[in-house]
């Protein structure tokens, strides 16, 4: 079974979404402030966190980067916004998934279906090598780690997956829908573009050597080397 932890001020919001996921399986933990949900987070392993942004004491994304600092657990954040520098923004700091208020509580559950699914079941245990260098930009698989001159970059979760298999696949050309298949799953609830945020994050964070991304205009992206 798997264990989600509702963060939330809106005690109503925290009561829908634990129908929906107890009635799907899960158990369910629930945190009316962030605040809260960094405790709980010190203490207890959850396997994705449901999280609004506008909360008192720490809103949705301070909340996210302080739990960050110690694990690294999936994150589909809720807001009554949908500005797309708040997405921009969420993307960066590494959240897997953004729902706009009101939202439905099926599609909500659909989302973190596929959140879950996809960080349980990554593809990532493929023979690779140890080890990609590229000029100064080294690729350690195993560890998951990025070092741009020597330089470890702090990847997110799914720029991460993003980055790894356009390296895995180098030379190759993908299109966005094929990303968004492979990378986030075929049951994805978004657009292509995702795949064009998180290619423009992962480029600010590899600096000189983004000119390995290539892009295929109306086409998508390779890693060309």
């Amino acid at each position: 079974m798997y264990s989600i932890l509702v963060v939330d001020d809106e005690a109503k919001i925290r009561e829908v979404i634990r129908e929906y996921a107890e009635f799907e399986g899960y158990n369910v933990t629930e945190a009316a402030d962030g605040m809260e949900a960094v405790n709980l987070c010190n203490t207890r392993d959850f396997d994705a966190i449901v999280m609004d942004i506008m909360m008192p004491k720490l809103d949705g994304f301070s909340t996210c980067k302080e739990i960050r600092k110690r694990k690294k657990i999936p994150v589909l954040m809720l807001s009554a916004r949908g500005e797309e520098y708040d997405k921009l923004f969420g993307f960066e700091i590494g959240i897997d998934d953004y729902v706009v208020k009101p939202f439905s509580p099926k599609e909500l559950m659909a989302r973190l279906n596929v959140i879950i699914s996809r960080n349980k079941n990554t593809a990532w245990g493929q023979a690779l090598p140890e080890t990609y260098t590229f000029e100064g930009l080294v690729i350690d698989v195993p560890g998951r780690n990025v070092y741009v001159d020597g330089n470890k970059t702090d990847l997110t979760m799914k720029e991460c997956d993003l980055f790894f298999f356009l390296v895995k696949n180098k030379n190759i050309v993908f299109s966005r829908e094929k990303l968004l298949s492979e990378v986030w799953g075929f049951d994805f609830f978004g657009d292509d573009r995702t795949v064009d945020t998180h290619i423009k994050l992962l480029r600010n964070r590899l600096g000189a050597y983004r000119k390995f991304i290539v892009t295929f205009r109306g086409v998508g992206y390779k890693f060309e080397t």
